[in-house]
């Protein structure tokens, strides 16, 4: 049998697992520095659950099977999970409720250069019953900025509008009928020509003094105050449009105020994100150097996440990162920085077998102190031992030998300098903490 893995699954080398993680760890750590919780939900869900708010090309792409009587399906995303866990347990959670969940979610969909069917989201969405303050619209572009900054990734722009205006926009225009397929063609206007996007306007039943009108707002660009003033400046008398016009005003003050500096977030009237069940605020994040890499992390504001499950009002909002697809296109960039292949501070090599139990030993000290560490057990010669050493990059080396072993002072090589020194246990600590 030829080894071989499924086409459109991720699997990776020590060292790029180490930096995928690495990746991982820092959207957790500030998804909770920010007073997110966790939250795991099952890979498997009855069919029935996943399958109530998909539809389209997302019903087709669900891997669904059949167990005795039971019809089950693979998550697709972690938003109809978390729709699910809210109905379930809205009695016994305390709102407003903060939760973020990474974990692998399948699409059936055919594989190519960044699309998988196997890959991790990291999604973090705040729940409220009934109202949900705009301010928490605000907070998630400081959360976006402040994981994009600690990866130390290409300068970016969080890009952001509000559906309201839109929606108000067109109702003003006396087409309201059209909302949902305009805002679908306006999510797409990025990867049209101008005259195909306005062509499928007319194909709407727009009038060519109604597409030139749309076209015009969705041109309005600036400074973040010079396009709230050219909106202003429009006069529209529409409650969804004004209100619309005061959350994105507030959204962009806040989040500036939550430190997201002015030139990291963009108001763009293109924003609109495809998905129907958007409402509000909906955020679209771009490097400003790799376009075609698309949106590296996006999402917004909806009304009733539960309205499948529920009677109960829950709004909330809520964004997440493809992490695998965005470590992919960073790699195959050579936008990342691959460490070692090891995650051990030092590793520890004896000069005979008889040294191995304090070799295990010393390795159990430094463990206990949080220092990664490992002991080679291999019946080589010790130049075998040392090319183990380089090959895998370990900063330290720990060398055991008889005369180590009687005075219990250990030679430490630093494999970067070179150097080598003899220190007591306490002080190989110090040392490599």
């Amino acid at each position: 049998m030829t080894a071989r893995t499924l086409q459109g699954f991720m699997e990776l080398l020590p060292q790029e697992q180490l930096v995928f993680n690495h990746l991982k760890s820092v959207i957790a750590h500030t998804y909770e520095l920010f007073g997110y919780a966790p939250l795991d939900t099952p890979v498997l869900e009855l069919a029935e659950v996943l399958l109530s708010k998909s539809g389209g090309e997302t019903e087709k792409q669900i891997y669904e099977f059949k167990k005795g009587d039971t019809d089950l399906a693979m998550r697709f995303d972690l938003t109809v999970p978390l729709a699910k866990y809210t109905a379930l347990y809205a009695n016994d959670l305390t709102f407003p409720f903060k939760r973020y969940q990474i974990g692998k979610v399948y699409r059936g969909e055919r594989p190519q250069k960044g699309r998988f069917r196997e890959f991790y989201q990291c999604d973090i969405d705040v729940i409220d019953r009934d109202e949900l303050d705009i301010v928490y619209d605000a907070e998630l572009p400081a959360v976006i900025y402040t994981i994009f900054s600690q990866l130390k990734l290409p300068s970016f722009k969080i890009y952001i509008n509000n559906r309201k205006l839109l929606s108000g926009y067109l109702e003003a225009l006396g087409i309201a009928d059209k909302t949902t397929d305009v805002l679908r063609l306006v999510d797409k206007i990025k990867k049209l020509p101008e005259e195909v996007f306005l062509a499928e306007l007319k194909d709407l039943g727009l009038s060519e003094d109604q597409n030139n009108q749309l076209l015009k707002f969705i041109k309005i660009n600036g400074l973040n105050n010079e396009i709230i003033a050219k909106l202003k400046e429009l006069n529209i008398n529409n409650q969804n449009f004004n209100d619309g016009l005061n959350e994105l005003k507030t959204v962009v003050e806040q989040a500036i105020a939550f430190g997201v500096p002015a030139d990291n977030i963009q108001i763009d009237l293109s924003i609109t994100r495809g998905l129907d069940y958007y409402t509000g605020t909906v955020y679209e994040t771009f490097f400003d150097d790799y376009p075609q890499f698309g949106s590296v992390c996006s999402g917004g504001r909806y009304d009733n996440l539960s309205s499948v499950f529920s009677n109960q009002k829950l709004p909330g909002v809520g964004i997440s990162i493809g992490l695998t697809r965005l470590f992919d296109q960073l790699k195959d960039n050579n936008l990342l920085q691959f460490p070692a292949l090891t995650p051990n501070k030092a590793l520890i090599i004896t000069q005979a077998a008889e040294f191995d139990s304090t070799a295990a030993q010393l390795a159990s000290q430094l463990r206990q102190n949080d220092i990664a560490a490992d002991v080679m057990h291999r019946n080589c010669k010790f130049k075998k031992k040392m090319e183990y050493a380089n090959k895998i990059g370990v900063p330290y080396l720990i060398i055991i030998g008889e005369e180590e072993a009687q005075s219990q002072q250990y030679t430490i090589k630093n494999m970067t300098t070179g150097e080598q020194t003899r220190l007591l246990p306490a002080d190989l600590i110090k040392l490599l903490s």
